[in-house]
């Protein structure tokens, strides 16, 4: 299995924690340390750019999206977000490929940080198990329809 993930540099103190409970997750469930590509996107709008980049240019069976964004006083934030989940999304179904929303989206720097490692475990670790999940659940139907 090769993964690929990209992660936000906005908020980088927090997309660490993701990307490190991503990667020691693959690990952990088999994935070999060569196949995992990680690169870095300036922030979570450019995730999805970022991830169809992985996937024209990579032999890789799935794409893990990491990034935080949290709330300021604008509605820059709903702008972010919406348009981040429908290129994630968009790139998956125009590739056939997972790829995986692995952002957080909260009102507080504390809520992102319980959900990095704290008190709500690691998005993280949650994208990379959702990710292995569709990678296998795309092989089963590749080869049931053989």
């Amino acid at each position: 299995m090769r993964i690929g993930i990209v992660v936000s540099e906005w908020n980088r103190s927090i997309t660490t924690k993701l990307l490190d409970g991503a990667r020691e997750t693959l690990l952990k469930c088999g994935v070999k340390p060569e196949n995992i590509t990680v690169e870095y996107a300036p922030g979570s709008f450019e995730l999805p750019t970022a991830a169809q980049f992985l996937l024209d240019t990579l032999r890789i069976d799935g794409v893990i999206c990491l990034g935080s964004v949290v709330r300021g006083e604008t509605p820059h934030f709903d702008f972010i977000c919406q348009s981040t989940a429908n290129g994630i999304m968009n790139c998956g179904l125009r590739n056939s490929r997972p790829v995986i929303f692995g952002v957080l989206t909260d009102d507080t720097m504390e809520q992102a940080e319980a959900r990095s490692g704290g008190q709500h475990g690691n998005k993280g670790v949650d994208s990379a198990i959702a990710c292995i999940k569709m990678v296998a659940l795309r092989k089963k139907m590749r080869e049931s329809s053989r």
